[in-house]
């Protein structure tokens, strides 16, 4: 059975950073496509990152986070990350990790309609 779980999320200041987290089990990272979606209170989840691949071309990054945010992932260890610089109150909400195959059109565009399993998610707060 496919597991996500993300763990990183804290309470943090305007300009702080923080790294995420995303544990995966049941399968292995290198036939899956990853991503990183939030929801903040009353809107709805959206795509902050995904990664269907190695390399630049393949990863996606909201323009609100891009030059601020990296996706990575530790295939040997199963294991996403988010790091997340010079953080902003909006970018405040509940943060999931998703994993998705056989890759689709919305898995590229990081649509949540893209992904097929998700973590519990983990609570990001950044004070002005």
């Amino acid at each position: 059975q496919v597991q996500l779980v993300e763990s990183g999320g804290a309470l943090v200041r305007s300009g702080g950073s923080l790294r995420l987290s995303c544990a995966v089990s049941g399968y292995s990272l290198d036939y899956y496509a990853i991503g990183w979606f939030r929801q903040a209170p009353g809107k709805e989840r959206e795509g902050v990152s995904c990664s269907t691949g190695s390399g630049d071309a393949s990863t996606f990054y909201a323009d609100s986070v891009k030059g601020r945010f990296t996706i990575s992932r530790d295939n040997a260890k199963n294991t996403v990350y988010l790091q997340m610089n010079s953080l902003k109150p909006e970018d405040t909400g509940v943060y999931y990790c998703a994993a998705a195959a056989p890759v689709t059109i919305a898995t590229v565009r990081c649509r949540t309609v893209g992904y097929d399993y998700w973590g519990q998610g983990t609570q990001v707060t950044v004070s002005a």
